[in-house]
């Protein structure tokens, strides 16, 4: 293993059988922090390859708690984070509202590392016990259309370096392995990524494994469509452009999206969409994400209707009444 480690100090790159090793290196503890917080910092330094990113994933699957949900047709909407953007929780909310479309949603998070509050923070403020029971998992999704999962349940590596990411406060190699991680194997993903770069890495991964997805980019650096620039997008189709016009909306300015000081106020935020008071860049940037999620989701739905059908989930309070069954299970 200290050959490995050296390798990267030296600013070697991985193999895909290295990477592997050295992942399941971190998750059995036979690193100390600081060792990990150079190992984190290489990373940071440089970007990842498609071998080591393969080589962590393959480790953190081989690793992790298997979520199984009897088979759902799920959908999971995730980003990596690691923007810098500060905005309020848009992939967690859009999840509720894709769940009040009548779609299963099984959320993969984690607390916030590089932002004030992850969707593990919300989740947790409102009340919600974190999980890897299967038979809790698929009450939740029978009962309420969705399930949370909280990474560090599912992956012991993520939790062994928790404390160390968490001091660092900027977006690591974890970062960009959390959405392609989910427990639960879901069919299709709506992915946020916080560089082209990463979107082509992702892109490449799930093509082999004949998943249905949209990966998404915001050109000015957001890890979700944000409506303040063009969309970049991934899917098995190719590679594409998106703009507010698309879905039939106008642009949004950054400050808009702002996500709060505090968790008080990225939970008012995030209420006030599913209550249908929210400011309009709020709700717009929530439609325009979960309408691509429902047409990922469903190839046969237009763009056009699938905002329809993420508009009626708000208007109608079914989204509401999604997040409101599922804190109510606890």
């Amino acid at each position: 293993m200290k050959h490995i480690l050296d390798k990267l100090l030296e600013s070697q790159q991985l193999s895909r059988e290295e990477a592997g090793r050295l992942m399941h290196g971190i998750a059995r503890q036979q690193f100390n922090e600081a060792q990990i917080a150079a190992i984190l910092s290489t990373y940071i330094m440089r970007s990842i390859n498609l071998d080591e990113l393969l080589g962590f994933r393959d480790a953190l699957l081989e690793l992790a708690v298997k979520a199984d949900l009897n088979g759902h047709n799920i959908i999971d909407l995730c980003g990596t984070g690691g923007d810098g953007k500060n905005t309020f929780n848009i992939s967690t909310v859009s999840s509720f509202v894709v769940a009040g479309a009548g779609i299963p949603v099984a959320k993969h998070g984690n607390y916030g590392v590089s932002s004030l509050t992850g969707s593990s923070n919300l989740m947790e403020h409102f009340g919600y016990v974190f999980s890897s029971s299967n038979d809790k998992l698929r009450r939740e999704i029978d009962k309420a259309g969705i399930c949370f999962m909280h990474a560090p349940l599912f992956h012991p590596a993520l939790k062994a370096v928790g404390r160390v990411r968490k001091q660092l406060g900027v977006k690591t190699i974890f970062n960009i392995m959390g959405p392609l991680v989910n427990p639960a194997d879901p069919s299709c993903q709506l992915s946020g990524v916080f560089s082209i770069e990463a979107g082509r890495l992702y892109s490449y991964l799930m093509q082999r494994e004949k998943k249905k997805f949209i990966i998404i980019h915001s050109l000015d650096g957001y890890d979700e469509i944000s409506l303040t620039s063009r969309i970049k997008t991934f899917s098995p189709e190719g590679e594409g452009l998106l703009s507010p016009a698309s879905f039939g909306l106008p642009y949004n300015t950054a400050e808009s999206l702002h996500g709060g000081d505090n968790i008080r106020e990225a939970a008012e935020i995030f209420l006030s969409v599913l209550e249908n008071r929210a400011i309009q860049a709020h709700k717009n940037t929530v439609l325009a994400n979960s309408a691509l999620a429902i047409s990922c989701y469903n190839k046969n739905i237009s763009l056009y209707d699938s905002m329809e059908a993420a508009r009626e989930s708000i208007d109608s309070g079914k989204s509401l009444e999604c997040f409101r069954k599922l804190v109510g299970m606890q």
